[in-house]
């Protein structure tokens, strides 16, 4: 009996190593169809196994830091760059260079760069503001056209964001008022249009479904996401804000410490693959722009060309002591003001 127990055992510890390359664990944070659809692609096409977690980009990155003595992810995959860039500078994500980057657009290609080869670019999407036509019309309110509009007194209680600790979405936001207005007059402004927030969601997708629903008159989000909805017939419409406005470099990286790290750079150049943007993207009606530059996109995706983008710091932005500062501000300064 001792015998089969002692075999059994080594057995156990022959084939484990095995088992772990094949094996893959993905923290996604884009949306949930999007995931489910990428992971069953990925699995089919290599035979890899993938237990996949979907949560909104700033709780990954909050999960990552509390898992960093012992990485429980390989890689993670989507959402905006600044908190993957944070992770880079914290040193929760291992160095790559994917031989895909030469496939790439150039943003994508330096938003690699400057994370020190940490993370990259997999699609662009701008920040705008998404409204129900309907309910605005019911309730005889102007549509907007600008951030300035929406601290129009007629807006209160009709505007949804998420939380920017929880939401890669929401942070692009205040980073984007920030340097749109400066930080004085930026911080005034959010403190305005406090009075105006219904609710600050954990997830930067929420204000989009809401607005569709009709369950609020205005979301901020990301206007691919909002194309969606209006593809899927919901009487809403987006618009970049007339001053100006930033935009998401959504990423994917891999986590320092991987425990399977073949497998893990095998995802991450899939998802910079034109087969892996183009089924995730415009194959589900997604509406960002590819960085792969074969990929499809979506003939409904915004018009960059179209929108007054800021010159978006992501290096500043991105870095640990600005995010965990303007966080605090955000906490201390608007999120506590009573409404």
């Amino acid at each position: 009996m001792k015998r089969l127990v002692v075999a059994a055992a080594m057995a156990v510890v022959l084939v484990s190593p095995g088992r772990a390359q094949e094996t893959l664990t993905v923290y996604c944070s884009i949306l949930e169809e999007q995931c489910r659809v990428g992971v069953a692609a990925f699995e089919k096409a290599t035979g890899i196994k993938v237990s996949m977690v979907r949560k909104s980009t700033g709780e990954t990155y909050a999960q990552l830091r509390a898992e960093a003595n012992n990485p429980r992810a390989d890689v993670w995959w989507g959402g905006p760059g600044d908190p993957h860039l944070q992770a880079a500078e914290e040193g929760l994500l291992a160095e790559y260079k994917s031989p895909k980057l030469a496939e790439l657009h150039d943003w994508a290609v330096k938003h690699a760069e400057q994370s020190g080869w940490r993370t990259a670019g997999i699609y662009l999407g701008a920040l705008g503001l998404g409204y129900n036509t309907k309910v605005l019309a019911s309730r005889n309110i102007p549509e907007p056209k600008c951030w300035a509009d929406l601290l129009d007194p007629r807006f209160k209680d009709e505007v949804q964001i998420a939380d920017p600790n929880s939401s890669g979405t929401a942070y692009v936001m205040l980073a984007s008022i920030v340097q749109l207005m400066g930080e004085d007059q930026g911080f005034a402004y959010l403190k305005a249009l406090h009075k105006n927030v219904n609710q600050y969601t954990k997830s930067g997708a929420a204000p989009v479904k809401a607005t569709a629903l009709g369950e609020t008159a205005v979301g901020i989000a990301f206007m691919h996401d909002m194309v969606t909805m209006i593809l899927d017939g919901a009487p809403v419409k987006t618009v970049a804000p007339c001053e100006g406005t930033g935009y998401e470099t959504g990423s994917v990286s891999i986590v320092k410490g991987a425990k399977n790290m073949e497998a893990a750079r095998r995802f991450y150049d899939w998802t910079l693959s034109a087969e892996a943007q183009t089924l995730i993207g415009s194959g589900l009606k997604i509406n960002w722009v590819p960085s792969n530059k074969a990929a499809a996109t979506s003939p409904h995706a915004p018009k960059l060309s179209d929108i007054k983008l800021i010159a978006y710091d992501a290096a500043k932005y991105g870095s640990s002591a600005e995010r965990t500062r303007l966080l605090k501000k955000w906490d201390a300064e608007v999120k506590a003001l009573p409404k």
